[in-house]
């Protein structure tokens, strides 16, 4: 079934979109990309004169109510998107009166599913080292599937449109799916374009084929790295994880992000590339700064020689000249993750330089894929999201599919 054929008319949906949307101290979002992109599934819904219920995670409570991470927040943000009232239900496991309760045309909100430890379906509390971890995560299972089966209960239909999960096999996401029969369960808009963008990136390459991946540490991003290893042409490496390849590479980097435990991951990265004739693009120079902070002081320095009490925050001029002269003569281009701290605005020159290389490139032709939550801040504060082929809403998933993985939340709606 697809969203397009599907009449919700005085249907009951259920919806799981990613409102995980970052906010400032206040509570205030700070890029409502995701909701934006939930727009047309949600609003198909109500035109059709269907009742909606949207559910989300928000942060990682771990299994605990935590106020800073409630969808509570986030109400009035939805509701004018929406352009209508929104309902809030405190507690996604008990809001069967509030579900029943709708009438077509109306909205209801759970409240963040990550508050029950059911959603991610992982033990609380107890180390995977403890004899009594497998039983208790056998009981977390089927405490998934009841989590699962009663948010199904709300509804008649259930719609996933969150790529930024649906790696995950969570309750929301994968399990309540099998609580619905084949006719009365289907993607949403988003995650069909998602789809059709990854498949875009994996079976239809034009060469040469670029990735830029950036990000803090090396650890977090080896397993896409490797699988990158065998599809790209270029592969530019920039951001925090700079630091441990300089160090590797027997560099001073100063105060700088390092992961001194993954020196020789560095080096194995390195090999390997040379090994499968991929063009390893590293950060030579950056600027570095006497502190963590937009007003500190900065200086242009090589990476390998940063001195004691700075640290790099983003890529020097030479560095940023390398990567978007690559960037420039590439057809097919993924880019996840910025070059510097691009949240301050006196180091976003690095992340800047690629963005517009990439828009470049994208003009004369190429293919541009950028995804995960931080290179997707970084379009937008540049104003050039709608200058790349497509931005997609999913990080961890987004980088799981190019790995070729099979996600959860797609197979529990395709099969």
């Amino acid at each position: 079934m697809t969203i397009d054929n599907y009449n919700f008319k005085n249907k009951k949906a259920i919806v799981r979109v990613d409102f995980n949307v970052p906010l400032d101290e206040n509570g205030n979002i700070t890029d409502d990309t995701r909701i934006r992109g939930a727009l047309p599934t949600l609003k198909k819904i109500l035109a059709d004169d269907g009742s909606l219920i949207i559910m989300s995670h928000m942060g990682k409570p771990k299994g605990k109510i935590n106020p800073k991470m409630s969808l509570k927040q986030i109400v009035p943000a939805v509701a004018k998107a929406l352009g209508t009232d929104v309902e809030f239900a405190p507690d996604a496991a008990d809001a069967s009166e509030a579900a029943a309760a709708l009438k077509p045309g109306q909205v209801l909100l759970l409240e963040n599913l990550r508050f029950h430890p059911e959603e991610e379906g992982k033990p609380v509390g107890i180390d995977k080292a403890d004899p009594a971890y497998e039983a208790a995560k056998k009981e977390m299972k089927e405490k998934q599937k009841e989590f699962a089966k009663k948010l199904a209960s709300y509804a008649d239909v259930y719609v996933n449109d969150a790529f930024g999960t649906a790696h995950r096999k969570h309750a929301s996401t994968a399990v309540v799916a099998d609580y619905f029969d084949a006719d009365n369960k289907m993607l949403g808009y988003l995650m069909e374009k998602e789809v059709t963008a990854v498949d875009n990136i994996l079976s239809n390459i034009k060469r040469p084929f670029t990735a830029i991946m950036g990000g803090s540490k090396v650890s977090t991003k080896i397993g896409i790295i490797e699988n990158l290893m065998d599809k790209v042409d270029n592969l530019i490496l920039c951001g925090g994880m700079t630091y441990t390849f300089a160090k590797a590479k027997g560099g001073n980097v100063g105060n700088s992000i390092c992961e001194t435990d993954k020196l020789d991951l560095a080096l194995d990265i390195m090999r390997k590339a040379q090994e499968k004739g991929v063009n390893l693009v590293l950060g030579t120079d950056c600027v570095a700064a006497d502190d963590f902070s937009n007003d500190a002081n900065t200086k242009v320095c090589s990476v390998m020689d940063i001195p004691e009490g700075w640290e790099g925050l983003d890529a020097g001029p030479e560095t940023r000249k390398l990567f978007a002269d690559t960037i420039r003569g590439s057809k097919t281009i993924l880019w996840n993750g910025p070059a510097g701290v691009f949240e301050f605005d006196n180091f976003t020159a690095g992340s800047r330089a690629i963005a517009d290389a990439i828009v470049e490139a994208t003009a004369n032709g190429a293919f541009s894929l950028v995804g995960g939550g931080d290179s997707v801040a970084c379009v937008n504060k540049f104003g050039l999201a709608d200058k790349v082929s497509y931005v997609s809403t999913g990080g961890g998933a987004l980088l799981e599919a190019i790995e070729g993985k099979v996600l959860p939340g797609i197979a529990a709606i395709k099969g």
